[in-house]
């Protein structure tokens, strides 16, 4: 008899079980810490930083939502005439996560004020969906630099959010 399993249950475990893993390389392995200090102020200012996040991501979402439209069509000619057939391609998948990363962080916003457990993990998949924008679009440098980055500064203040 076939095993039945729930796709969504499997894809929150393998989301938690990536959190961990994160957790285990980027807190308990990694070779320094933060300072205490440093850590209350990245949570102290993290807010702010969101909302500067949410406001500068604004024209993409607008560029989604089709305010964008009237440009759109010289990024797909551009990309044509540098030899890139598909940079317009490119653009719209970029504006695409663009916009599900600012959602998410807008989502965060409230419970970063009070320090929430939710808020951080709004955080953590806008990061999550960064990462991937980088895969998809093969930015590695983006990928290494940027998300380990991210990463390791969000695992590093984990421990302040409940």
């Amino acid at each position: 008899m076939a095993k039945v399993t729930d796709s969504k249950a499997d894809f929150k475990g393998a989301l938690n079980n990536l959190e961990q893993i994160l957790e285990e390389y980027l807190v308990k392995k990694a070779p320094f810490q933060l300072p205490k200090n440093v850590k209350e102020i990245i949570v102290k200012f993290a807010p702010y930083l969101a909302i500067l996040g949410v406001v500068m991501g604004i024209p993409g979402v607008l560029a989604l939502l089709g305010a964008g439209t009237i440009l759109a069509p010289l990024g797909f000619v551009g990309g044509m005439m540098t030899g890139r057939p598909f940079l317009g391609m490119g653009y719209l998948v970029s504006i695409i996560f663009l916009g599900v990363m600012v959602v998410l962080e807008a989502l965060a916003i409230p419970g970063l004020f009070s320090k929430s457990k939710k808020a951080w993990t709004f955080i953590y998949w806008s990061a999550l969906v960064g990462v991937v924008q980088n895969i998809v679009s093969f930015n590695m440098g983006g990928l290494v630099i940027g998300g380990l980055i991210s990463m390791y500064f969000l695992f590093q203040v984990k421990e302040y959010y409940k």
